[in-house]
């Protein structure tokens, strides 16, 4: 790496559709928000010769970033590919966005990956989040290397930033995170910041020199060279430590000049099976530059560095009824495995759905099978169609360049796919297969939302069904206690996107109102009811009279409807009318209009008429009964309360503990995990932890994570529930 001299490919570098699963790259770009990642892929498109300056395509717009809700957003919101070429390999950009509330784009970008590329920001440094992602790559052995950006910026030290990022990064080795090469430093600016210039190759020990616009090789003078000696020893030691050669680190201590052609091979393996990581700059190219500071570099290394396809461990497949299935995965000629990392909607071409291939060949016009299973909890409807591929393109900014067919370990979209969601299998018609689903956070932020006029009733259902089925971190649900429709989210910008495509997509206006958990009622001792309903004027008449005494049981009990009647004074075959009356009223609540449970009501006595008695009459009956033994009893308001785990860095246990404990929460215990984290254990109120995501990531700096299930039901505090229903008579 690093000992070509490149030169500007022109149009060359507009990428296509591959021939062959070698001369495939697919790397994503991850880091926090303002890292650097979109002007890093416009960028590297420049040098590439894909654009004709800096982020711009022929039609004026970005490749990455192109959408107006991002314009709007003023940040990435969602997953975007630039296809590039460089030496005869087409390389997959995948730029993600930083914002935590968009993790689902950054999950579909890892999975639609081969290598990471982490983007660091030097004046910046490592946030938990980027470290957390870190340690999912790391978990399953996907190449990464860092660039490091913003080297522009006052005080920001390329050499302190690598310490940090070994530090961060290393974990027990941190000699496997070693730049490949130093900043070359111009004059000093009247603040005193030195412009970085150039970069000097640790292994070829050459100057590029990227003053001009344009990358330009020189040797090093002797002022670079003390500098470059100590840090290209460092660099050696770091990549014969992870080479496959045992004897080469005996050799080299014992004097022996190991070639560079050798060196750079160890190297690239190294980088390629994901146990050595290069520390590499980038700079956007100034105006009227052809190539931004360390481009060329980067493209180097992500062409004979990071794997090709035929490299992956492909993830699990099976027949849709669950029986596993052997591939030559990433054989263009094998049946057909491909599938939906990205959904998203076309104002003017509808449905586009990005898919990646992993085996076989997907063409235009074919006819595939569409399975998609796993994701029914969050909304999405499991479903086995058959449907017919329409036109294959590969995106760049706004624009889609018709292809014919995609090869495994090849991305590509595809339009008008109507069925096809978000984790979704493409395979043979004849041949139908399912891929293992990745992993998705859950959204534990409730957003519940009403339709804003009947117009916008009438379209609401449609509107929420294409939302979900473009984004599987979202998860529709219809309250059947409260009558709400909720959309949960990640956090407050998820969910504010979420409203922007309803209206500016699907032309649905909504509004939003206060989320409501789902309480019930019981009561607090016994109490005896009695229903009359009497009704003898006129026409035919209504007689039903019967008495109850009702009882409070433990938690979970339900409703027990228990028949004490004796001498017939309730005819038999009104008790189940009774006991109807009994329930339905139960369900509507006896208090604020909440479900009532956990009681055993006892019928005991009634009364009946020949004629005038009846199934509706007791059943009225029945309800009444309840009703004034309500009246005349102590009633519980039961919140609903959730068993919460929380995995938080241990700087930060205090202050989530401190936390949990004032929103009325029961600290089960904790738990030291690996990576200096802690798993904290709680029972929390539901009502209480209803904007958690948002404030546990101000509290922690986004560093914790957590989920949550429903426990049980629990009496509310008096002064809790006091003050509850004061808030709902006010509101009424």
């Amino acid at each position: 790496m690093g000992d070509k001299a490149h030169t500007h490919p022109g149009a060359a570098g507009r990428a296509t559709a591959a021939d062959h699963p070698a001369s495939v790259r697919n790397v994503v770009l991850v880091g926090h928000s303002g890292s650097g990642k979109t002007t890093l892929v416009e960028a590297l498109a420049l040098t590439a010769g894909a654009v004709n300056r800096a982020g711009r395509v022929e039609d004026g717009g970005c490749v990455s970033d192109y959408d107006d809700m991002e314009h709007r957003q003023q940040r990435s919101v969602q997953l975007s590919l630039v296809p590039v070429e460089w030496d005869g390999i087409k390389i997959n950009l995948l730029d993600t966005p930083g914002y935590a509330d968009f993790v689902g784009e950054l999950r579909a970008g890892l999975r639609a990956a081969d290598a990471a590329l982490f983007v660091v920001s030097a004046s910046d440094g490592v946030d938990g989040s980027t470290r957390m992602v870190w340690e999912e790559c790391a978990a399953v052995g996907m190449p990464r290397a860092i660039v490091i950006t913003h080297l522009e910026a006052a005080r920001a030290d390329f050499e302190e930033m690598t310490r940090i990022c070994a530090e961060a990064f290393g974990g027990d080795d941190p000699d496997a995170v070693l730049p490949l090469y130093l900043p070359l430093h111009g004059p000093p600016a009247p603040d005193g910041h030195a412009p970085v210039t150039g970069l000097v190759g640790l292994l070829s020990r050459k100057l590029f020199d990227y003053a001009s616009g344009e990358r330009v090789a020189s040797e090093p003078g002797e002022a670079e060279l003390p500098q470059l000696d100590e840090a290209r020893s460092m660099l050696i030691e770091g990549i014969i430590s992870e080479s496959e050669d045992e004897t080469l680190m005996e050799r080299y201590l014992g004097g022996e000049q190991v070639d560079v052609k050798t060196l750079i091979e160890d190297l690239e393996r190294a980088v390629a099976r994901g146990v050595f990581f290069p520390v590499l700059a980038a700079a956007p190219a100034a105006d009227g530059a052809r190539q931004g500071l360390g481009t060329v570099e980067l493209l180097e290394l992500i062409t004979r560095g990071f794997p090709t396809p035929l490299e992956r461990a492909a993830p699990r497949v099976t027949t849709p009824e669950g029986a596993g299935r052997e591939l030559r995965m990433c054989d263009p000629e094998e049946s057909l495995v491909a599938e939906v990392v990205k959904t998203s909607s076309d104002p003017y071409v509808g449905r586009i759905s990005m898919v990646r291939v992993f085996s076989g060949t997907l063409r235009a016009d074919q006819t595939v099978h569409v399975s998609g299973h796993g994701m029914t909890d969050r909304g999405h409807e499991d479903h086995d169609v058959d449907e017919r591929i329409g036109a294959l393109s590969t995106p760049f900014g706004k624009q889609q360049r018709p292809v014919s067919h995609v090869i495994a370990g090849d991305l590509a979209c595809v339009a008008k796919l109507t069925r096809a969601e978000t984790g979704d299998t493409l395979s043979a018609k004849e041949d139908p297969l399912l891929m293992a689903p990745w992993e998705m956070p859950d959204p534990l932020l409730p957003l519940a939302i009403e339709a804003h006029s009947k117009p916008d009733e009438d379209k609401l259902s449609q509107g929420l069904a294409r939302l979900v089925a473009e984004d599987p971190t979202m998860r529709l649900e219809h309250n059947q206690d409260t009558h709400q429709v909720v959309l949960w989210c990640l956090g407050e910008a998820h969910a504010d996107v979420a409203l922007e495509r309803l209206r500016s997509r699907y032309g649905v206006q909504v509004d939003v109102v206060p989320h409501r958990v789902s309480l019930r009622e019981t009561f607090g001792g016994r109490a005896a009811g009695r229903g009359r309903h009497v009704k003898q004027s006129g026409g035919h008449g209504q007689y039903a009279i019967c008495e109850i005494e009702v009882e409070p049981l433990p938690g979970g009990s339900g409703i027990e409807f228990v028949d004490k009647v004796v001498g017939g004074a309730v005819p038999r075959q009104f008790i189940p009318s009774v006991e109807k009356g009994v329930r339905t009223q139960a369900a509507k609540g006896v208090a604020a209009g909440h479900p009532l449970i956990d009681v055993r009501v006892t019928l005991l006595d009634g009364k009946a008429h020949s004629v005038d008695s009846s199934d509706a009459a007791f059943q009225t009956a029945g309800a009444l009964a309840l009703r004034e033994a309500a009246a005349e009893a102590r009633i519980h308001l039961l919140e609903p309360v959730a068993e919460v785990s929380v995995l938080v860095g241990d700087d930060y246990v205090g202050a989530v503990m401190s936390d949990l404990s004032g929103r009325r929460g029961k600290v089960l215990g904790t738990e030291q995990t690996s990576g200096g984290r802690t798993l904290i254990r709680a029972e929390v109120p539901e009502i209480e932890i209803g904007r958690y995501a948002v404030d546990l990531r101000s509290l922690s700096h986004g560093t914790a994570r957590f989920d949550r299930r429903y426990a049980r039901h629990e009496p509310m505090p008096a002064q809790v529930a006091d003050r509850l229903r004061e808030e709902v008579r006010v509101a009424s």
